[in-house]
């Protein structure tokens, strides 16, 4: 059973030490390992990787291959020169590449980002190789369905509560905090554990507060009015993608500068995870639903993404890098 660690401040240089050392460093040495010796069986016409897979990028340049990277930490600063500049450097050397000092590598060829480019930090800009796609909405089957509850909610403002598919065995009481400030509102509360979480811990609820291990977001966000979450990337794009203000609870990784920029953007009122109290969540949901600046915010970043090309545009630049092999 995955283990369940108690909730800690969030440390901003714990989480670089874990991007640079992890993600740069050991796991770029064994990914650019696994990546060479597939290539060598099964030889593509390309690489396609998420932008902290360093080392299927550096088993790329090794093999002279083109690739494309998928944005997936969308606000843009949490992925840093100066931070990860020295391992990937090492790492390039132990593979016969060039020093690459300003790291040119990640950007190269291809960047596809699937988030509204207003969503990106203006200081860290996307590069000329950036091309901006519309997400895919959360993966669901034909299976998933919605609990039968959900037809029978009143004509109440809904609000969705996750704290998404790592982050929600960290956080220790927060779960608990949330659904207390929510309880005497008069809402609909749609919340979602993870699988690993048995809703049942929390005890009866009031009839207007829901609690499952997992619904399909791609169902249930079209019925809600806004969303309290983590602020991890995938949470926060779905949610804009639907036009919803959010109330954003930070835990860890980059779910910070998420926050700070959704804050910035006029979407998100932003708690301390540590610090919140039933009562700051309450009041936190309560401005976000009446004050219709949040609301309005939010359909421009809806209405940005509406507009952008389809994911199946992602597929013919992909085809054009395999055949003509140079930046697009």
């Amino acid at each position: 059973m995955p283990e369940r660690i108690p909730l800690r401040k969030v440390d901003t240089e714990r989480e670089d030490r874990d991007l640079r050392d992890g993600f740069a460093d050991r796991l770029a040495r064994s990914r650019a390992a696994e990546i060479l010796a597939l290539c060598a069986n099964w030889q593509p016409d390309l690489i396609v990787c998420d932008e902290v897979d360093f080392g299927a990028i550096v088993a790329a340049e090794r093999l002279e291959l083109p690739y494309a990277t998928v944005l997936v930490i969308l606000e843009g600063s949490f992925v840093r020169i100066g931070l990860i500049s020295e391992p990937l450097n090492k790492l390039r050397a132990e593979h016969g590449l060039p020093p690459d000092p300003e790291l040119t590598m990640l950007t190269r060829y291809l960047v596809l980002s699937p988030a509204p480019p207003s969503y990106r930090n203006p200081a860290f800009p996307l590069p000329a190789t950036a091309h901006s796609i519309h997400p895919l909405p959360p993966a669901s089957t034909m299976d998933d369905a919605l609990p039968s509850w959900v037809s029978q909610m009143p004509d109440a403002p809904t609000i969705y509560f996750t704290l998404g598919t790592v982050f929600h065995l960290e956080s220790g009481d927060l779960f608990s905090r949330v659904l207390t400030g929510l309880h005497d509102l008069p809402i609909n509360v749609i919340a979602t554990t993870g699988r690993e979480i048995d809703p049942a811990e929390f005890g009866p609820q009031p009839a207007h507060i829901h609690i499952e291990r997992y619904i399909p977001q791609a169902l249930i966000l079209p019925r809600c009015h806004a969303a309290v979450t983590h602020g991890g990337s995938g949470s926060v794009i779905g949610a804009l993608a639907h036009g919803l203000p959010m109330v954003l609870i930070p835990i860890g990784a980059d779910q910070p500068q998420n926050a700070a920029r959704c804050e910035a953007l006029g979407v998100a009122r932003v708690l301390d995870a540590v610090d919140a109290t039933p009562d700051t969540i309450r009041e936190a949901v309560t401005t976000v639903l009446q004050d219709l600046s949040y609301r309005q915010a939010a359909e421009r970043l809806r209405d940005e993404i509406a507009a952008l090309s389809p994911p199946a545009h992602a597929v013919k630049l992909l085809e054009r890098l395999a055949t003509e092999k140079r930046p697009l």
